[in-house]
């Protein structure tokens, strides 16, 4: 027998607390294999859900990048097996542009009456992991007291690196202990924002994510002296012309089977929607929407996007010509598009340019897609009518990436999952990730933490 919603709701207090002691826990990757210092973050959670009926194994591939893993044995070892993954660690911060301490993790009052927890984390994505350890942990106490057994595992898996692309958290796992972290059906980031109309809104979950094709490109020239700038080989400004053409490059559209029903959850006026379905004349429409925030997200669903985001020119000095500039890229692929036509793309943004710069992969992971007609889809359905029964359940592309890819290459059915307050603006909500003022309204923690309590119950019960 299920807990009632007001006991759910009891469950969030201790959410809360838990996602304030992450946050000053400051786990910051800067990408670097000596940054994260993620093993504070899994000591907390560790304590969290340690009980009679979980056991526990950590994993520390990197001094203090550790991962920890829980789980509740099922009854049937042939069940189907659900994890909650959620990552520990977060990205860096520019503390002057935040109106609050980005790692004090304080409960604030905004004007409307809305409580919101603020600080690095709070969106990206420590809010779920948080969530997902205090519904694990008390599903626990519930097998201990026998008012539960579940017929198939239940794992938490709390993560390592996922801010700098797993290398040291679930790819490191997958490759090195995948039994460890095996499972069926996953749920991570990022889903459970409201669209649509109120009286029957649309609920997102997060079914197939870009691929992410990271690449270093160096460009190379003559070192010599700053004083002497004429007819010289300067790496540094062939480096910017390289930037400015990656920047105004504009590659086709392309529409994935998931664009039109994304559309269809807008509720647009119909020539925006045909617009937004015709790849002649999506672009210009693009260019022409007053929402920047809304344009940059729409055209990240329809194209493969280059962003020349680091430059590196070593040790220089200002009066020293330099004679190598790197230039990382973030480049997010469609479904489809691969190595090869990633150098296509290259290609053809730079031009004569090209031949001018060394192409070196860092990331390199395809887009992907899990299927939703599932038990686990429909049990997040059957979940997220519990407190609004009228809403329905819609699968999206996420434009970002994720942990969940890595678990898609391993055979699972992976969702990204939450469940958020109906008053969150989703313009508003994506703007706080990796943004200045990253926080989350208490409502959206109960209704996660209730959402988890209900799904694992209906899967595994």
């Amino acid at each position: 027998m299920s807990l009632d919603d007001r006991s759910l709701d009891a469950l969030t207090d201790r959410t809360v607390d838990l996602l304030q002691t992450m946050i000053r826990n400051e786990c910051v990757n800067d990408g670097t294999r000596e940054s994260g210092f993620e093993t504070r973050n899994a000591d907390v959670l560790a304590q969290v859900i340690t009980g009679p009926s979980v056991d526990i194994e950590r994993f520390e591939p990197v001094p203090g990048r550790a991962s920890i893993v829980g789980r509740i044995a099922g009854s049937d070892p042939n069940a189907p097996s659900l994890c909650l993954m959620g990552h520990t660690d977060v990205v860096p911060v520019h503390a002057d542009g935040w109106t609050q301490d980005p790692f004090g993790g304080e409960r604030i009052r905004a004007a409307d009456g809305t409580e919101e927890i603020w600080g690095r984390g709070a969106v990206d994505m420590l809010n779920l992991t948080s969530s997902m350890a205090v519904a694990f942990r008390d599903l626990a106490d519930d097998v201990a007291r026998g008012a539960f057994r579940p017929k198939g595992d239940l794992i938490f898996f709390g993560v390592a690196d996922e801010e700098s692309g797993s290398e040291h958290g679930a790819r490191w796992m997958a490759d090195n202990h995948p039994d460890a972290i095996r499972a069926d059906y996953v749920l991570t980031e990022n889903g459970g924002l409201h669209s649509g109309p109120s009286d029957a809104p649309f609920v997102g979950v997060n079914v197939a994510e870009k691929g992410v094709a990271w690449r270093k490109l160096t460009v190379r020239g003559t070192p010599g002296h700053g004083s002497m700038p004429f007819r010289r080989d300067n790496a540094l400004i062939k480096a910017a012309g390289v930037v400015q053409r990656l920047a105004d490059y504009r590659p086709a559209p392309r529409f994935t089977e998931l664009w039109r029903t994304r559309v269809d959850t807008l509720g647009l006026p119909d020539d925006m929607k045909t617009a937004l379905l015709d790849e002649s004349a999506i672009d210009q429409f693009l260019d022409e929407l007053p929402s920047v925030p809304a344009a940059a997200h729409l055209h990240a669903c329809t194209h493969t996007t280059f962003s020349p985001n680091l430059v590196d020119g070593g040790l220089m000095k200002t009066n020293v010509i330099p004679d190598h500039v790197v230039v990382n890229v973030d480049i997010r692929t469609l479904p489809g598009d691969g190595p090869d036509e990633v150098d296509a793309h290259l290609r053809a943004a730079l031009g004569d340019l090209a031949d001018h710069v060394e192409v070196e992969i860092i990331m390199n992971d395809a887009a992907s897609t899990s299927r939703v007609d599932t038990p686990l889809w429909d049990a997040l359905a059957r979940a997220v009518s519990v407190p609004f029964p009228t809403a329905r359940l819609t699968p999206q592309l996420v434009v970002g990436f994720t942990d969940a890819r890595i678990y898609r290459e391993m055979g699972a059915v992976a969702y990204g999952a939450g469940l958020f307050s109906p008053g969150l603006d989703a313009g508003e909500f994506g703007s706080r990730f990796h943004g200045h003022d990253e926080r989350i309204d208490v409502e959206s923690l109960a209704l996660t933490t209730r959402l988890w309590h209900h799904v694992c119950r209906d899967m595994l019960g």
